[in-house]
């Protein structure tokens, strides 16, 4: 009966789908980038006149990768929204934004704080967001690459700080 129940126990153990490392932190923990984190524009660096008035991000892990939203509210009064679902394998992922399609994204995770973005138009990259979650995993920090209007790439910086409510964007939209 012993010997049965060890070989039970090991095909259960082998037959549980593995799970990268870079999916959870050296702990065993949850995904250091899943939760909700608003943007702190008085520690960000935009050019100028761009650096949005609020932003909220949430993002739930989702089997190899995350379930990603945003809202944005500027201060000509214009808002937009974005939402995708992304493995960290590199593969484009359809981008939903508040007037339809918006840019493809591909995600890759370098290490367990680290996720690369890289936005596409066609073949080409024309856009990079490095998102990276500090050791305490209070802040996130969005460093993006991408063109400006005139074509001139320009870098910016987004700092984030982890919301502790669960609500994420309900609570953001009451206030």
């Amino acid at each position: 009966m012993k010997g049965h129940f060890h070989r039970l126990l090991l095909v259960l153990l082998l037959s549980l789908p593995a799970t990268p490392a870079s999916a959870a932190t050296p702990g065993g923990n949850h995904d250091p980038f899943a939760g909700t984190w608003r943007l702190n524009a008085q520690k960000s660096r935009y050019p100028r006149g761009e650096c949005p008035k609020s932003m909220v991000i949430v993002m739930e892990s989702a089997g190899e990768g995350i379930r990603y939203r945003s809202e944005t509210s500027y201060a000509n009064g214009n808002s937009s929204r974005a939402e995708y679902n992304a493995a960290y394998n590199g593969k484009e992922a359809i981008v939903m934004g508040s007037a339809g399609l918006l840019l493809p994204v591909s995600l890759s995770r370098p290490d367990t704080n680290t996720v690369v973005a890289k936005y596409h138009r066609g073949l080409q990259v024309v856009a990079t967001s490095r998102r990276v979650v500090s050791k305490d995993g209070r802040t996130m920090t969005i460093t993006t690459a991408s063109p400006d209007k005139s074509g001139k790439n320009v870098t910016s910086i987004g700092v984030y700080e982890k919301a502790n409510d669960v609500a994420g964007m309900k609570n953001e939209e009451s206030r």
